[in-house]
């Protein structure tokens, strides 16, 4: 079969659209290209906030889709995709909070959810042949619609710059927001967003105030510290300040609190799994304060060899996520792993916030194993130091021998 007649075969499309200057570009392209198909313009609330969502409907059908599904996916991504990865401990190159990653799983299952719904034939993304979204959208499309057909414009068009999509949409009379003058490519949603491109593309170059929007900087935050009280229950955060908050609730909260304390910026050169390297800058505030609140209570709960083992979990998990394989066994295993560790994971933390930095200042559980009584290096009548010297002769036997048999 053609090219040509695949492309005829393609009746409906559902298409990932923010309504930037790609999918804009996108719905008449694939009008042209695929023989006048329907487009369907699908877009995930995920928490990237009102503006990118106002007029999004009006802007859609004006570019020529027929029909826009804007579905709210706030509360399920907190609680069914940020929660099960943060309890893991998955942070990817360690440091970054996987904001981006997180979210293509559920944005590709509503997608395709849309997709049966209007009877579509095609799904299509914006991503570019560069990136890593490419590869966490198809892998997902794959393992939930592989009979659905998969279009990504940015490796069959023409097309290779912002002039080149602008001066396409002026020359259909298709309205834009979208100018030269926009310097950054950002992703946001509920958990960050992420900064790429400007001066970011020299690693040389300081990050300028431009850059951040969800953090003020840490030289500009307040000279007080403010301290923030969170309970977890099995692994999640279910309370700030004492108030009984949802997850997405709670984030929410916390992105307010620790942004004004510029907490949660990290300017990192990744690597990506295409190959290359990228430089980002990451602004992940109530993240960081939620991720530091759970290694806190971990710390007292977890004993050696289940800390060990969660942290290999969460290493693997960081990779798989960053990977986009979340519709795999190996993220069933990985999830269903962590589980038992995580309900061990219940307390109260007091984070102190100052000037960029989130830190647990105060931790207490139930589950803990920290003993006051065995630790303290005052008089005690729990512990006989005499039974180490049987304990440190037998943990070094294997030197012993082995230093005997040298001489």
């Amino acid at each position: 079969m053609s090219i040509e007649t695949k492309k005829t075969d393609v009746k409906k499309v559902v298409l990932a659209y923010s309504g930037g200057l790609d999918t804009s570009a996108i719905i008449p392209w694939l009008k042209e290209t695929y023989d006048n198909c329907e487009i369907i313009a699908f877009c995930a609330d995920v928490g990237q906030g009102d503006a990118e969502l106002e007029g999004l409907h009006e802007k859609a059908i004006s570019s020529g889709a027929s029909e826009c599904y804007i579905v709210d996916l706030k509360e399920e991504l907190v609680a069914d995709y940020i929660y099960p990865t943060i309890a893991t401990g998955a942070i990817y190159e360690g440091t970054y909070l996987l904001g981006t990653s997180m979210a293509r799983p559920i944005i590709a299952k509503a997608q395709v959810e849309v997709a049966r719904k209007v009877g579509a034939d095609a799904v299509c993304h914006g991503c570019t042949g560069k990136g890593n979204d490419q590869v966490r959208f198809e892998g997902c499309f794959a393992a939930l619609a592989p009979d659905l057909k998969v279009i990504a414009p940015w490796r069959e068009w023409e097309m290779e710059s912002r002039e080149d999509l602008l001066d396409y949409l002026a020359e259909r009379n298709i309205e834009t927001t979208s100018s030269l003058t926009k310097i950054y490519s950002r992703d946001a949603n509920a958990w960050h967003i992420s900064h790429e491109g400007g001066e970011l593309e020299d690693p040389w170059n300081e990050p300028t105030k431009g850059v951040w929007t969800m953090t003020v900087a840490p030289e500009d935050a307040p000279n007080e510290p403010e301290y923030v009280s969170l309970e977890l229950e099995q692994g999640k955060i279910t309370k700030v300040n004492g108030e009984l908050l949802s997850p997405y609730a709670a984030l929410t909260m916390l992105n307010k609190i620790a942004g004004a304390h510029g907490v949660g910026r990290i300017d990192i050169t990744e690597n990506r799994l295409v190959g290359m390297k990228s430089r980002g800058c990451y602004e992940t505030p109530g993240g960081t304060v939620m991720f530091a609140a759970l290694r806190a209570i971990e710390e007292l709960v977890l004993d050696k060899s289940s800390r060990e083992w969660r942290e290999q979990v969460g290493a693997q998990m960081a990779q798989l996520v960053y990977d986009g394989r979340w519709f795999t066994p190996l993220c069933e295993s990985l999830l269903a792993a962590s589980i038992p560790l995580a309900n061990l994971v219940s307390g109260e933390v007091v984070m102190k916030l100052y000037k960029g930095q989130a830190q647990a200042v105060k931790k207490r559980s139930e589950n803990s194993l920290y003993s006051e009584a065995f630790a303290t290096f005052g008089e005690d009548n729990v512990y006989n130091q005499k039974d180490a010297e049987g304990f440190i002769r037998l943990y070094s036997l294997a030197s012993r021998i082995r230093a005997l048999k040298a001489k």
